[in-house]
C-alpha cells in the first residue's frame, strides 16, 4: 500500500518546487533541516492523497513516516491524525505510543506543528502531562517543539497551565524555532485570555529571547507592545 502512496506523491513532484522548498525549510550542511529530502509538493496535494489511503496499519504508515522523503512523512502524519480521530480510547492510546516511539521522524517544525496538537495534545487532555515536561527537557530540538506544541490542545480548551509551564522551561532554550513557537502559544493564550496571557509575560517577558517576546506579543495594541519590547 506504501508504494502506491509513494507513486501517487511522486505524480505531483516537481523539482523546481522542491529546491524552494529545500531552502525554505533549511537543508543545507548545519541547517535545522540537514538531509530532508523534498519532492515539491504543495500540501493541499498532500492531502488529497493521505485521503485517498485512510486504513493504512501502523507497521505501514511507520515505513512511510521512516522515510527520508519529506512528503512521505508528512503525508503518513495526516493519515496518522485522522487515524487517531477515529479511534476508540484503546485505538487512541496505541496511536499515542506509536507516535512517541517514532517522534525521531517527526523532524521538522511542519511536521511537528500538523501533529503535536492532534495527538499527544488530545491524549493528555484528561491524563498526566508529565510526558510533555520530559520532552521539553530534551536535548533534540523537536522534541522540545513537540512538547509547546502539544499544548495547543491544552489552550483550545482554555485551558493555560501546561503551556505556561512547558513556556517557563523553554525560556533560555537557544534555538529560534523553540522561540518562535513559544511565542506564538503564548499568543494563542491570549486570543482567549489577554489578562492570563499578560501575567505571564509580567513576570517572564525579561528573561525572554526577543523573538519570543515579539510572537507573543503580536496583538497587542502598539503602545503595550513597546512597552514590553523597550523595557526587555
Amino acid at each position: 500500500m506504501t508504494s502506491l502512496i509513494k507513486r501517487d506523491l511522486m505524480k505531483c513532484a516537481s523539482p523546481e518546487k522542491a529546491k524552494i522548498l529545500s531552502r525554505f525549510f533549511k537543508t543545507g550542511k548545519g541547517e535545522y533541516g540537514e538531509g530532508d529530502v523534498f519532492l515539491g509538493i504543495t500540501v493541499p496535494e498532500q492531502r488529497k492523497v493521505a485521503k485517498r489511503y485512510p486504513y493504512l496499519s501502523l507497521r505501514e504508515l511507520r515505513n512511510l513516516l521512516s522515510s527520508r522523503i519529506h512528503e512521505h512523512r508528512l503525508v503518513s502524519l495526516l493519515i496518522l491524525v485522522e487515524k487517531y480521530r477515529g479511534s476508540d480510547e484503546t485505538g487512541r492510546k496505541e496511536i499515542f505510543d506509536f507516535y512517541l516511539d517514532n517522534k525521531r521522524y517527526i523532524n521538522n517544525w511542519d511536521l511537528v506543528d500538523l501533529s503535536a496538537p492532534n495527538i499527544p495534545g488530545d491524549y493528555l487532555l484528561d491524563k498526566d502531562t508529565s510526558p510533555l515536561r520530559r520532552l521539553a527537557e530534551s536535548e533534540n530540538i523537536w522534541d522540545r517543539r513537540i512538547a509547546i506544541m502539544s499544548t495547543f490542545a491544552f489552550i483550545r480548551k482554555s485551558r493555560f497551565g501546561d503551556t505556561f509551564r512547558i513556556a517557563r522551561m523553554l525560556l533560555s532554550d537557544d534555538h529560534d524555532l523553540i522561540h518562535k513557537a513559544v511565542g506564538w502559544m503564548l499568543r494563542e493564550v491570549g486570543k482567549r485570555d489577554r489578562r492570563a496571557e499578560e501575567a505571564f509575560l509580567k513576570k517572564h517577558f525579561r528573561r525572554m529571547p526577543r523573538t519570543m517576546l515579539r510572537y507573543a506579543i503580536e496583538r497587542f495594541e502598539e503602545k503595550k507592545r513597546r512597552s514590553f519590547l523597550k523595557t526587555s
